[in-house]
């Protein structure tokens, strides 16, 4: 599943409620912080559970499925769907980027012209 990460403002201090942290459960008393799946979070403390990465600087989406939250790279690489190149029938891994054409799908430097073979 696919969701949405929005950078937010946490409730000032004077008396509004702060927010609990998701991840390591202390209070969020941050300039910002993130909220990804109906909760918040520092932004340290929301990361991909396969590369460590900070989840808030490489998009404004995340991916989570089987209890794991994961950035769009690993969750291709985990659990995204493999083709075959319509020009070599080699394996395309899921990460990686393709030309499509019609219902075909291509290796990008397999992509060329029929005619002329001009990439």
């Amino acid at each position: 599943m696919m969701m949405d990460v929005s950078k937010n403002e946490p409730s000032s201090k004077n008396g509004a409620t702060q927010q609990e942290c998701a991840g390591c459960g202390k209070t969020i008393t941050e300039r910002y912080l993130l909220k990804a799946l109906d909760l918040y979070w520092h932004e340290d403390c929301l990361k991909c559970g396969c590369c460590d990465c900070r989840l808030g600087e490489v998009g404004s989406t995340l991916y989570t499925k089987a209890n794991l939250i994961l950035c769009k790279r690993d969750y291709l690489r985990l659990f995204g769907n493999t083709g075959y190149c319509a020009a070599c029938n080699k394996v395309i891994p899921a990460f990686e980027m393709v030309m499509r054409a019609r219902t075909n799908v291509y290796h990008l430097e397999c992509f060329s012209c029929q005619e002329c073979d001009h990439k």
